[in-house]
């Protein structure tokens, strides 16, 4: 086969003191890339996790709930995304984990609903 030819010039010659980079170290330079992406996912995870929030709970309780976790929590959080990124099995277990607490959660409020109600009902035979 026939390579393909690059149009037009080659702009890293390879030679010291051309680099746009920071730093001529290449090491230094991945710590540097690795250092902002990092700050800057954190930066925005923080801030979708507050937006996602602020449209349930005022705003204090959404800065509350985001900027206060705890270490465990955290932590926990960090072990689920990496089991969920490393292989489809560990996909699947995070996954349906997520899904049993969406339907504990879901439960829940059903049951506090239904206790509410029958509540509501007792009151107003008590008062006949």
């Amino acid at each position: 086969m026939a390579q393909r030819r690059a149009s037009g010039k080659r702009t890293d010659t390879g030679q010291p003191g051309e680099s746009r980079l920071p730093s001529p170290d290449p090491v230094t330079n991945l710590i540097i890339a690795d250092v902002v992406l990092r700050g800057a996912g954190s930066l925005l995870r923080q801030r979708l996790e507050k937006g996602l929030l602020t449209g349930q709970l005022d705003g204090e309780k959404a800065r509350r709930l985001v900027e206060g976790r705890g270490m465990v929590s955290t932590l926990a959080l960090w072990g689920a995304s990496k089991l969920a990124t490393r292989s489809p099995v560990g996909l699947a277990v995070v996954a349906g984990g997520l899904a049993a607490k969406v339907l504990y959660d879901r439960g829940k409020r059903l049951e506090a609903k239904r206790r509410a109600k029958k509540q509501a009902d007792w009151g107003t035979d008590a008062e006949s």
